[in-house]
């Protein structure tokens, strides 16, 4: 007998609409069996009120009294109504979440789409964990809202998006209506970048086409703008004493220094005392760095080697592998 009861509660629990567990993909649709409502502080002042004047008109038998009595009731009514609708039927979709580092606040996109009639006044979003939400939007009939929930990330890897809660008290504020949404949405975190950083390695062969880090710290001086050259190697000076609008070009410093050893960041050379996380968050300066220094860079993390190249594809690659090392991609 034990079983079939556990059986049957396993099936309720999964089909209880107000706990959600996992995702839920794709676009949903709150219906009104999953908003949820109760009265609010002053809506529990309103209903004592309401008595004392029930009592009032009983006790003076006040035609009038009783009138003023069930017409302040039904505009109850009518707001508990409204303010349930004021959540339902709208729908609900995840929008994008840009890569983020281990540390850095996270920011998630939710849509809100109204296909009704009715326009949405005072909706407010926010995470469960977070307590009351904080973010409020309006969302007009046949129209959308955008909304931003940011949440802490600690750790690098995978972050999904934590339970929302969608809170209402329009119209008159005596009831508070909710419901709960777990969007199919995650962020990707970077390791954090290791501060202070450290050099660059500079051991490998030398390239014949002299590019790596020692070229680029002799300067050669000016020469005029060639697509693709770094916008930090633009002469501002000169720029700025022969403005382009009138006729004037643009230049850029121009660094010579031969041939040099090609930059390559391979995790295995690392110190093998170095923990794991440190490893990772070295290796992540080491791709920033060589970015924002326009220095062509091979990278090899286990399985994954990439390069030498440069380039968002490129940066994106390696902090990807970084984040995911060791994880389920």
């Amino acid at each position: 007998m034990a079983a079939p009861l556990q059986s049957l509660y396993r099936k309720a629990r999964d089909k209880w609409l107000f706990q959600l567990r996992d995702s839920e993909p794709g676009v949903v649709t709150l219906t009104m069996r999953r908003v949820f409502i109760v009265p609010t502080r002053p809506g529990l002042a309103f209903c004592g009120l309401l008595l004392v004047m029930l009592i009032g008109a009983l006790n003076y038998n006040l035609g009038l009294g009783f009138a003023l009595t069930f017409f302040a009731g039904a505009c109850a009514v009518a707001d508990m109504v409204l303010t349930a609708k004021n959540l339902a039927m709208l729908q609900l979709a995840p929008g994008r979440a840009q890569p983020v580092f281990a540390g850095e606040e996270a920011q998630f996109e939710l849509h809100l789409n109204n296909r009704g009639k009715r326009d949405r006044y005072a909706v407010w979003l926010g995470f469960q964990a977070d307590g009351e939400p904080r973010q409020a939007t309006d969302v007009l009939a046949g129209g959308s809202s955008a909304v931003r929930l940011s949440a802490a990330s600690a750790e690098r890897g995978w972050l999904a998006a934590p339970r929302v809660r969608l809170v209402t008290r329009f119209p008159l504020g005596l009831f508070r209506a909710w419901s709960y949404w777990r969007p199919d949405l995650k962020v990707l975190v970077y390791p954090a970048p290791e501060t202070p950083a450290q050099p660059l390695p500079s051991s490998g062969a030398a390239s014949a086409d002299g590019h790596g880090t020692v070229g680029l710290d002799n300067f050669a001086g000016i020469r005029s703008y060639q697509p693709g050259d770094p916008m930090r190697h633009l002469a501002w000076r000169q720029i700025a004493r022969h403005d382009p609008a009138l006729g004037g070009q643009l230049v850029t410093k121009h660094f010579d220094g031969g041939a040099v050893a090609e930059l390559c960041l391979d995790f295995a050379e690392l110190p093998l005392q170095m923990e794991l996380e440190q490893k990772l968050s070295r290796m992540t300066r080491w791709v920033l760095e060589a970015e924002q220094r326009a220095l062509p860079y091979t990278f090899r993390l286990a399985q994954h080697e990439y390069g030498p190249a440069l380039g968002d594809a490129h940066q994106a690659a390696c902090l990807r592998a970084l984040a995911l090392f060791g994880h389920a991609s």
